[in-house]
């Protein structure tokens, strides 16, 4: 018998979560929404279009990159690269670079890779130093181009040691793969 009543009464908890304004599902109730998305591609768009960018909310980008979604991903690093973030200034120079989701633009790329160095980031000096050193998006500077290449190398940036050691040959550290892009032409 008691068993009966307790099945009972649980049959009961649903009608009586409906009736008091409730609902089951994801939608919108009295007090808020009932099980939001939290963690969705989605859901971090939409906090980054709001201007809520965090460094977990700037990580998702890295999976959007690598989904295909470089739109997406440039929305998002943008936004996060505003905010401070120097990872999402290396994925926004990544990018124009590369023409992912955008064209190509190596000016674009330079500058991204400059803002990210003048924060002291040493991915950002090591990356800006090769910008430099190539006059990729910049005009060729190779005494300028070593210095930040330098400073990365002595904040510890191992590729950036690397490079110093091997007398600052870029094929060092970019073999000939890309040569045909970093050719200065005029």
């Amino acid at each position: 018998m008691r068993k009966l009543l307790l099945v009972g009464c649980l049959c009961l908890l649903p009608g009586l979560a409906q009736a008091e304004g409730g609902t089951l599902d994801h939608g919108t109730h009295e007090h808020g929404t009932l099980n939001p998305e939290e963690m969705s591609l989605n859901t971090v768009m939409q906090k980054a279009l709001r201007g809520e960018v965090d460094m977990v909310t700037c990580a998702q980008g890295y999976f959007i990159t690598k989904s295909g979604r470089h739109a997406m991903a440039r929305q998002l690093f943008e936004r996060c690269a505003e905010a401070g973030y120097t990872g999402a200034m290396t994925w926004m120079a990544q990018l124009d670079d590369n023409g992912l989701g955008a064209p190509e633009n190596p000016e674009a790329a330079a500058a991204w890779d400059r803002r990210a160095a003048e924060t002291g980031d040493p991915v950002g000096q090591f990356n800006y130093g090769l910008d430099l050193m190539r006059g990729r998006g910049v005009d060729q500077d190779l005494a300028l181009g070593r210095s930040y290449v330098d400073q990365a190398a002595a904040a510890g940036l191992k590729v950036a040691k690397r490079l110093q050691d091997a007398g600052y040959d870029l094929d060092e550290v970019t073999p000939d793969a890309d040569n045909w892009k970093y050719q200065v032409l005029f």
